[in-house]
């Protein structure tokens, strides 16, 4: 009997031991020309398990009970396959998933480090795909801004951009100044200003988000961060060329070859673009003004060292020698001409005004899939760069404020970051950061003493029609004491260099909760600590110039000399962070609040005479939006609201000082507050037919008293380059005539309202709204080779990008001019 119940008890071991056996589920999945697909998602919803396929194509889950299951495989911009399984034993499944035939451009993001729809990120976010900036023929800065609420992209040339978020502006080129707006590309900061300005060509896409993000992008942003997702090699044999002609001069060639070097284990790929035309300004003296010269080269090789590691390697280079920019004067006309800066201008030097710039880049990314819920990835990167920019300060044929601008910069940077995903409730990521950066700026003027004493002593008359005035010696008037009548020099030269070197080191960590099916909370913290080191430097002119004596600064005549170079160096210790929810109604709609405190960094401001800290820069922002995808994701619709607060707001005047010469006078006592709101949409109504729209409201203005409760002098005046009211809109109409055969009509039209150049709002030193309209129609044949004619700004608008300047600081403004109307064709193919 006993023996009986003992081979019964062994036979319901074996029974439930049966019962509960599980098993696992392995496989590929590739696209229809068999090439393997990463990052797809494979999910078993009855488990509500999932995984990710690796850098191979390949996924994995595990402790999978027996039954029937619904496996459902999904991956942006191809068809979602759901397949019924039955699990009796460990399955091996091969999937092929065939692209979508219509979607939304740029839907999907990794802002928080991971991929996801925008729709599902808590933060505004504007992002288009590669495809969108294709199809705009959007290669530079500028020409983004167009079509980003919230974004306003000032370009003076490549070395000298004004990047502004919501009101706030980035655009100092002193190697001591951290920016307020980071730009990063593939994870690495590239947010020094002479240095920021790249190439738009063979991107995956580029993703803008307004408000602080000092959790997600680093000490530099403040008020928001832009971040150029570059193509990588891709295990494809794939190619693309384009080139353009146009009207003044204009030429493009760019394009990209893809191919695997060893079979799923090693590919390469190599793009590039020349890009330019000649300047849309005659220069009386010579050459020609406002025109672009850009050679660019990326190499990027992935490596898939094994089934969960991958390290893509980048290297990238970018050469630009564009003539001079054209700083006219709005109060001198040149010889025949008048003040519009839309006209010729005379510029002092003609043809040695201009710009030669290299920036070059190297970036490894290595990533590791640790386990099912862990993630490492290590992002190496150094960076250099190095520019020459010549122009004329004062706008005129006077030679009196002749200009360059040295600008040099090394920057090296290192992160690991590990993140995870427990495929339930909690993801996220934490790690280090570190940063080390070396630069200056140095800035040699060359001056005629006799003309510059004519704008110091006879302002009116500096310039009588179109012919500088020339003082030969100092007034024979016992004013000016024993140096009455003495001789002006006809060439004089001097230096002023800063220096800037700083390090930084970074702990953060970020994560979401589900705290219900609906409801997720987000929290972020990022601690740093820096130490920045500044100097300046003011060489003695090799000749005493004459006039500085009278100003401040003998031996020199603009810059107070140093007598040697002047040090100083600090350590700061900071935290920022940001705090969001997020709550589904359902799986179309989400609404988002967050609040974020941001922060630019201290500045160690040294002058001939003094030094100076400036304190942090903070902003405490509050923001609530709504983000949609409809449509099987063929219709976005998001708009938010925001209100910032800012403490220590740090402005600077440049003005001659009778101590210190030509100065930057900094103040960081500055109280201000701004709110707004934003509206995007995009709609594909078909695979032939979308369009998109935005809209955006600011208003941004200092308060009337200051952080110490005194008035503020620019009380009420509204930020720099900050319209009230932007707004773009567009479509990509295709008509199919054949088979084989379709035509395309792409009209784009923005509009940007009154901005002020200058934080003292100044109506002189303005630009009143104005529109720009973009017009491209073109023809496809067999989906591969594109014929395309273009018109930008086809309604030839006047407008100016930028006034005041340089030439300010002496009471001679000077104007920038925008482009006229440029058109051309153009012709690509892919193959």
């Amino acid at each position: 009997m006993k023996q009986t119940y003992f081979i019964l008890m062994v036979l319901c071991v074996i029974s439930l031991s049966g019962f509960s056996q599980s098993h696992t589920i392995s496989g590929e999945i590739r696209d229809t020309n068999k090439n393997l697909i990463p990052g797809a998602n494979v999910m078993i919803p009855e488990l509500n398990k999932g995984s990710v396929t690796n850098a191979n194509g390949k996924f994995e889950l595990k402790n999978i009970p027996e039954g029937n299951y619904t496996m459902k495989i999904t991956y942006l911009g191809f068809e979602t396959i759901e397949q019924q399984v039955e699990v009796l034993r460990h399955l091996k499944l091969s999937f092929q998933l065939k692209e979508a035939s219509y979607m939304l451009d740029g839907i999907m993001v990794s802002a928080q480090k991971r991929e996801q729809l925008n729709k599902d990120v808590p933060i505004a976010i504007t992002s288009y795909g590669g495809k969108f900036l294709d199809n705009t023929n959007t290669f530079e800065y500028d020409a983004l801004s167009e079509f980003v609420p919230g974004l306003q992209i000032q370009i003076q040339s490549v070395n000298n951009p004004g990047i502004v978020i919501r009101g706030i502006t980035s655009d100092s080129g002193d190697s001591r100044v951290e920016p307020r707006v980071s730009v990063f590309q593939d994870g690495v900061s590239i947010s020094k200003s002479r240095g920021s300005v790249v190439e738009l060509y063979d991107m995956e896409r580029v993703e803008v988000l307004k408000g602080p993000q000092g959790t997600l992008f680093g000490r530099g942003a403040q008020i928001g961060a832009i971040h150029l997702i570059q193509n990588k090699a891709k295990n494809e044999n794939s190619g693309y060329i384009k080139t353009a002609f146009g009207n003044f001069n204009q030429r493009l060639l760019t394009g990209h070859v893809n191919t695997p070097l060893v079979k799923d284990k090693l590919f390469v790929r190599v793009a590039g673009i020349y890009n330019a035309r000649d300047g849309f300004l005659e220069n009386r003296s010579g050459g020609d003004l406002n025109g672009k010269e850009t050679l660019a080269f990326r190499t990027a090789f992935k490596y898939i060292i094994g089934d969960n590691t991958t390290l893509d390697f980048i290297a990238n280079w970018q050469r630009d020698t564009p003539p001079g920019t054209s700083f006219k004067s709005r109060r001198f006309a040149p010889v025949g001409g008048d003040t519009n800066p839309n006209s010729f201008a005379d510029l002092e030097r003609g043809e040695e005004l201009g710009l030669d710039r290299d920036v070059w880049g190297l970036t490894a990314i290595l990533k590791h899939h640790i386990s099912q819920y862990w993630d490492y990835t290590l992002i190496s990167a150094y960076r250099t760069f190095d520019s020459d920019e010549a122009f004329d300060a004062d706008g005129t044929a006077a030679p009196v404020l002749f200009f360059r601008e040295e600008s040099k910069g090394d920057q090296f940077s290192q992160e690991h970051r590990f993140n995870f995903d427990t495929n339930e409730r909690f993801r996220g990521f934490f790690g280090v950061n570190f940063f080390a950066e070396n630069g200056s700026q140095s800035v040699p003027l060359e001056i005629n003493e006799q003309s510059y004493a004519a704008l110091l002593l006879a302002p009116d008359n500096f310039i009588v029609n179109g012919v500088p005035t020339i003082i030969p010696n100092i007034p024979n008037d016992p004013a000016f004491g024993p140096l009455a009548g003495a001789p002006l020099r006809e060439f004089n030269s001097e230096r002023s260099t800063n220096f800037g070197k700083n390090y930084s080191g970074d702990i953060f960590i970020d994560g979401s909760y589900d705290v219900t099916m609906k409801l997720t909370a987000t929290l972020g913290l990022r601690a740093t600590w820096e130490n920045s080191n500044a100097a300046l430097e003011v060489d003695n002119a090799e000749q005493p110039g004459v006039l500085g004596n009278f100003l401040g600064t003998f031996p020199n005549n603009i810059f107070a000399p140093t007598n040697g170079r002047k040090k100083a160096s600090e350590s700061f210790t900071s935290a920022v962070g940001r705090f969001a929810l997020d709550y589904k109604f359902n799986a179309q709609v989400t609404a988002f609040g967050n609040i974020a405190r941001g922060r630019r960094p201290n500045v160690i401001n040294v002058t001939a005479t003094d030094v100076n800290v400036l304190s942090e820069e903070t902003v405490w922002s509050y923001e609530l939006g709504v983000k949609t995808l409809f449509m099987d994701n063929r219709f976005q619709f998001d708009a938010n609201a925001y209100y910032y607060d800012y403490q220590n707001f740090q402005t600077t005047i440049a003005r001659l000082d009778p101590v210190n010469g030509l100065v930057v006078i900094p103040n960081d006592s500055g109280s201000a507050i701004s709110y707004g709101f934003e509206t995007s949409l995009q709609y594909a109504a078909s695979k032939d037919i979308s369009f998109f729209a935005n809209y955006a409201y600011i208003d941004a203005t200092f308060d009337d008293t200051d952080e110490n409760g005194d008035p503020q002098e620019l009380a009420g005046n509204r930020f720099r380059l900050t319209p009230e009211h932007s707004f773009s809109l567009g479509a990509d109409v295709n008509v199919p005539l054949s088979s084989r055969v379709e035509v395309f009509f792409r009209p784009t039209y923005s509009f940007k309202s009154k901005v002020f150049f200058q934080e003292d709002n100044l109506p002189e030193i303005s630009q009143d709204g104005y529109g720009f309209l973009n017009l491209r129609l073109g023809g496809r044949l067999d989906k591969t080779k594109e014929l395309t004619f273009f018109v930008t700004n086809a309604l030839d608008e006047e407008f100016i990008i930028d006034a005041g300047n340089t030439g300010q600081a002496f009471g001679i403004p000077t104007f920038i001019a925008g482009p006229p109307r440029f058109y051309g064709i153009q012709f690509s193919v892919r193959f």
